[in-house]
């Protein structure tokens, strides 16, 4: 393949990559030299930085990622911090107090409570620094283990785990632990 022939499957492999990819790995992956990785990626710095696009070649030491140019990081930032404050669906509120309650708890743990898949919801909990990976069950395929995070606490205005409201007692209690409060309209005291 000639450098022409190989700016789009470079471009290709940058963007899967998400990460910085070493030149070796380059040379490995299309049977080339070292020498011919960095050509090549020099070309398609050229390619980039000359099309008007909003990408960039970024070259950290022996490696090359594929990254925002920077007068587009205020749009970048908006656009994060839009999705970052939407707020959170019911399945995501019911992932999130499985996790709260029975931390470190397993994506498998979750699903069985919830009795559904859950893998895009705790992904999404994981990206708005809800919860996060506190290590691997010692089980085959020592799966992931989650647990709350300081910004959890920080978003329900709770100090530490201990000020969660307590769970209903009821196994059948249904709902929101907030729904099965009530105010006796008499007393003004909540009653379960």
């Amino acid at each position: 393949m000639n450098t022409t022939e190989l700016l789009p499957a470079f471009e290709a492999v940058l963007f899967s990559g998400g990460e910085p990819l070493s030149i070796d790995r380059f040379s490995q992956v299309f049977g080339i030299t070292p020498e011919e990785v960095v050509e090549t990626m020099e070309e398609l710095q050229k390619k980039l930085s000359g099309s008007g696009s909003g990408i960039a070649l970024v070259r950290l030491e022996n490696t090359y990622q594929l990254a925002t140019k920077t007068e587009y990081a205020a749009y970048i930032k908006a656009m994060f911090d839009i999705k970052r404050r939407t707020p959170l669906s019911p399945a995501a509120l019911e992932v999130l107090a499985v996790v709260a309650y029975n931390q470190p708890v397993t994506k498998a743990f979750i699903e069985q409570v919830r009795g559904v898949d859950c893998s895009g919801v705790v992904g999404t909990l994981i990206e708005k620094g809800l919860i996060e990976e506190r290590g691997r069950l010692e089980l085959p395929g020592k799966p992931l283990l989650y647990g709350t995070t300081k910004n959890f606490l920080r978003c329900f205005s709770l100090s530490d785990l201990t000020e969660l409201p307590p769970l209903p007692e009821k196994e059948d209690a249904v709902g929101d632990i907030g729904e099965q409060m009530t105010i006796d309209g008499d007393s003004g005291q909540e009653t379960e």
